[in-house]
């Protein structure tokens, strides 16, 4: 049974596994650093679909069909899935796993959702709700800029501290205590607003709600950040990681080199033309589901707090004027 310890932190005693893992990405996140570790890389970004919206739902079904594959599981074997998207009414995952006959809970906490979804499959595992819980979530670049920007066609300049959404998805399916990688605490984490209002600076809106979670993480635990061997946050980017580092040295603590951010490790910061990164939940979904859950599988790390960051923007309400609240979520995934 999960154990409760403090203020959003939840000990999962059996430390459920994580038993296979999926990520499919589009063409740009195939040409950057971590491609070997996707399971699949579409061609172009359409995928064969008429609209980008179809196109984000067939990410999602491919990926849940790899992760499917890869644990010898079938539909009949998932209790529950817990999915969402960035777009209204989580068009692409309501769409993509309309034809899925298993119990469907949508979830919405922005590029937080990995870790939200994760988080409540772990804690259905543990407390013998289930046999199998999966976890997906997805984002598409032309489908985010047409909702929460502008449409592609339009031809808007990016400003530097603007990122680039992530076309992908990323699919863990959890488990009873088998085999690494486990889940063993989970934090959810407090809505937190940084006042900043510009929507294409959501690194710095993140920002804060990251450091409160990792903050509050660690308190509860009784951990400092030697015990991990890596902090992920996704996806702060650039600005968002530098601000993320300003805010842990008030309180003396270095976290620079126990840090890394999948919106900088998906993309060639440099040579890809992506400004501050990349975002959207399908950057920290395809970076868990494809980089770090296989180095914990063949412990080449050890302990990971991921912590999966959303920017809670409505369009609607940044134009009356109002800031973005962030949230963030935690999990300790270990190898041991």
């Amino acid at each position: 049974m999960s154990l409760f310890l403090s203020k959003g932190t939840i000990e999962l005693k059996s430390a459920p596994s994580i038993k296979s893992y999926a990520a499919t990405v589009g063409k740009k996140e195939g040409d950057g650093p971590l491609a070997d570790y996707f399971d699949h890389i579409a061609e172009d970004v359409t995928m064969g679909e008429k609209s980008w919206e179809k196109s984000e739902s067939l990410l999602q079904q491919s990926a849940l069909r790899i992760a499917l594959e890869k644990g010898n599981l079938s539909e009949r074997d998932i209790s529950f899935i817990f999915a969402g998207d960035l777009l209204n009414q989580c068009t692409s995952s309501s769409y993509g796993l309309r034809d899925y006959n298993f119990p469907y809970i949508g979830i919405y906490g922005a590029c937080s959702n990995m870790a939200e979804s994760l988080a409540l499959a772990g804690i259905f595992i543990d407390n013998g709700i289930g046999d199998n819980a999966a976890a997906i979530t997805s984002s598409h670049f032309c489908s985010a800029e047409r909702q929460y920007r502008f449409p592609l066609n339009y031809g808007a300049v990016r400003s530097p501290t603007s990122q680039w959404t992530v076309t992908g998805a990323g699919c863990a399916i959890v488990s009873s205590h088998w085999q690494p990688p486990y889940i063993k605490f989970i934090t959810f984490g407090s809505i937190t607003d940084m006042g900043i209002k510009d929507a294409n600076n959501m690194g710095a809106a993140m920002a804060g709600a990251a450091y409160e979670t990792i903050s509050a993480h660690l308190a509860n635990t009784n951990k400092n950040i030697n015990n991990f061997d890596l902090i992920i946050t996704g996806d702060l980017g650039k600005i968002g990681s530098d601000l993320l580092y300003d805010l842990f040295k008030r309180n003396k603590v270095d976290i620079k080199h126990k840090h890394k951010d999948c919106g900088t490790m998906i993309f060639d910061t440099e040579n890809q033309k992506v400004n501050a990164g990349g975002s959207g939940c399908g950057c920290s979904a395809s970076v868990l589901c494809g980089y770090i859950l296989r180095e914990l599988a063949h412990s080449r790390i050890k302990n990971v707090l991921f912590v999966a960051t959303g920017a809670l923007l409505s369009p609607t309400m940044t134009q009356q004027g109002e800031s973005i609240p962030g949230i963030a979520h935690a999990l300790h995934l270990s190898a041991q």
